[in-house]
């Protein structure tokens, strides 16, 4: 079986279509009352790894532009989403690629890397591809709080703290300008999901000390 074909079988397996659309509801919350904050309107974003599209196509914008392996990714994109069905990790295949942009943003995608070279590639990849001052926005599964969870998808691979995760981050070049340990649950697979509790619960920062398993992440590229 081929990779794409591969992931393509693993994750409309993993969610539902019920699955999908509490999903879909929850990202919309997500966005619109936390993570547009972070992205300029006249910007422009790439999403990495965000096969669904729920954050690329939710977050406003002047461009938008995704990159995933996963061939579905164009069927659920809206027509303002650019998609480049590639290997981040192929450089031969960043041809076609935006030559700069401000924002990206990466979700649940560095555990299913297979190394820590890998890791620090895509995040070299990330440096370069940044205008001066753009930002890099993570949201990921967080190793210190998710342990007993962690490996309960087949295809997480790699174990990241926030620790390590800013480690390397300021190693390759970036600045932390914002980290949040713990932010939102580690999945909402298997849970009984609600906007307006969503919505509640990012105004309640306490509560993210306790439920919190992933992190967040806001790191510049210096002028």
């Amino acid at each position: 079986m081929q990779q794409q074909e591969y992931l393509a079988k693993l994750y409309s397996n993993r969610f539902n279509y019920q699955e999908q659309q509490a999903k879909l509801k929850l990202w919309k919350v997500l966005v619109k009352e936390f993570l547009q904050t972070y992205v300029g309107r006249n910007a422009t974003v790439l999403d990495i790894g965000g096969g669904y599209c729920e954050f690329i196509n939710q977050v406003q914008a002047n461009k938008k532009y995704l990159i995933d392996l996963n061939p579905d990714a164009k069927q659920f994109a809206n027509p303002d989403v650019q998609v480049f069905n590639i290997d981040i990790l192929d450089s031969k295949q960043h041809r076609n690629l935006p030559s700069g942009v401000d924002r990206i943003f990466v979700s649940n995608f560095f555990e299913h890397l297979r190394s820590k070279e890998e890791l620090i590639e895509v995040l070299a990849f990330c440096f370069k591809l940044l205008n001066p001052g753009g930002k890099l926005l993570i949201i990921q599964p967080n190793f210190k709080y998710a342990v007993k969870e962690y490996y309960d998808f087949i295809d997480h691979h790699l174990p990241i703290t926030h620790i390590s995760l800013a480690e390397v981050l300021t190693t390759i070049g970036f600045h932390i300008e914002t980290m949040i340990p713990r932010f939102l649950p580690f999945s909402t697979k298997g849970r009984p999901s609600s906007p307006a509790l969503l919505s509640l619960y990012l105004k309640l920062s306490i509560a993210w000390k306790f439920l919190g398993a992933q992190m967040f992440v806001v790191a510049t590229k210096p002028y």
